[in-house]
C-alpha cells in the first residue's frame, strides 16, 4: 500500500489538565498551612498578652520620669517607682514568692535574672529608703537616673530567664 493513500487524520491532543478541582494532596497541604498559621497567631497573641504588663509598666515608668521632671520631688518618684516595680513583678512571679519580700531579700530577688546586680550594689538600692526620706535631705546623694535605668532594665528582663 502506498503511504500517500492511507486515510490518516490529524493528531488530536487531550485537553489541558485544569487546576480546579484540586487534588487531595493540595487540600491536605492547605489544611496544614491553615493549622500552622492559626497556631502561630495564637502563640503570638499569647506572648503579646503575657508582655502586656511589662509594656504598661514601661509606659508608667516613663510617665513617672516625666512627672519627676516637672515636680522634682525624688521621694514621690521613689514611691511611684517602688510600687510600680512591686506590682509588675507580682504579675510575672508567684505571689507567695514575691509578696513577702522586703529589704535586702527584695533587692536580691530583683537582681536574680539580671546580668549584673543593679539593686543590691547599684543605683537601684536607693529604692529601699527613698520613699521614706525627707525630700530636702535627698538633694545630691541619690542617683535618680541610675535608679530609673535599673528599674527599666529589671522591667525589660523577663522574670525567670536565668532560672
Amino acid at each position: 500500500m502506498d503511504p500517500q493513500e492511507i486515510p490518516l487524520r490529524g493528531l488530536h491532543l487531550p485537553e489541558t489538565v485544569g487546576w480546579w478541582p484540586l487534588a487531595p494532596g493540595w487540600w491536605l497541604l492547605i489544611i496544614l498551612a491553615v493549622i500552622a498559621a492559626g497556631w502561630l497567631i495564637r502563640a503570638w497573641l499569647r506572648q503579646r498578652a503575657h508582655a502586656a504588663a511589662r509594656r504598661k509598666a514601661l509606659r508608667k515608668l516613663e510617665e513617672s520620669r516625666s512627672a519627676y521632671a516637672y515636680h522634682g520631688n525624688p521621694v514621690t518618684l521613689g514611691a511611684e517607682v517602688s510600687e510600680l516595680l512591686r506590682r509588675t513583678m507580682l504579675a510575672y512571679a508567684p505571689r507567695a514568692e514575691v509578696a513577702g519580700l522586703t529589704g535586702d531579700e527584695w533587692l536580691a530577688w530583683l537582681d536574680r535574672d539580671l546580668d549584673e546586680p543593679q539593686f543590691r550594689q547599684g543605683a537601684g538600692r536607693s529604692l529601699l529608703d527613698l520613699p521614706y526620706r525627707n525630700p530636702e535631705s535627698v538633694a545630691k546623694d541619690v542617683d535618680i537616673d541610675g535608679m530609673l535605668a535599673a528599674v527599666r532594665k529589671r522591667l525589660q528582663t523577663p522574670v525567670g530567664r536565668g532560672a
